[in-house]
């Protein structure tokens, strides 16, 4: 039941905001009382940190098999892009600005546990796109990765890129464009010309 209650809750938060689903809604949802939920969570915090949590776990599970897969640490990080955009359906309801918001704590924690994941992850792409020659060997690695992070967290903030007048598809892609050009070599720029046009087609 936990298990379910967790799945429930995931499609509701990222569906509608953490801020706007109840914990009635969450019971009326499963055609449970709400007695149940609290059985497993003593508060809607709890909830939001097993969810959040929970969400974290499977994107990394994710993300772990893509690069186990992926020949191209070029086509690697658009793989990666689109499968956590869709995990996150697009990110409609803004989840990493409510839980900064509305659960500073959870959301702190949070950071620091992408920042571990991220780093590890994009430092070894980097490494791999520099051994295949795709990415320039003169690059300083750990700097790049630290920076991809960075500017990662920097596109989802409301403020500086208002919902309204930047979706969060667009961010993404115009950011990971920015990121790669940056750092590709020559043989890289053409795979990556390739990619984006026969991806635009």
């Amino acid at each position: 039941m936990k298990e379910n209650i967790i799945h429930k809750s995931t499609e509701l938060f990222l569906t509608r905001g953490f801020k706007s689903v109840t914990m009635d809604d969450i019971a009326n949802e499963m055609g449970i009382s709400k007695k149940t939920i609290y059985k497993h969570f003593t508060n809607k915090t709890k909830l939001v940190e097993a969810v959040t949590f929970h969400l974290f776990d499977s994107i990394c599970c994710g993300i772990d098999g893509i690069c186990e897969a992926s020949f191209n640490p070029i086509e690697e990080l658009y793989d990666i892009k689109m499968f956590v955009m869709h995990y996150l359906k697009n990110e409609k309801t803004a989840p990493q600005f409510q839980l900064k918001k509305y659960y500073p704590s959870i959301y702190k924690v949070l950071k620091i546990k992408q920042f571990e994941k991220m780093h590890k992850s994009v430092f070894e792409s980097l490494q791999k796109g520099v051994k295949m020659k795709l990415f320039r060997s003169n690059i300083d690695i750990d700097f790049i990765s630290r920076m991809y992070f960075n500017g990662m967290y920097g596109i989802k903030d409301g403020e500086l890129f208002p919902q309204e007048k930047f979706n969060m598809e667009y961010l993404m892609e115009s950011y990971l464009e920015y990121h790669l050009r940056a750092i590709v070599t020559d043989n890289g720029l053409n795979i990556l010309n390739n990619f984006i046009t026969k991806n635009k087609l």
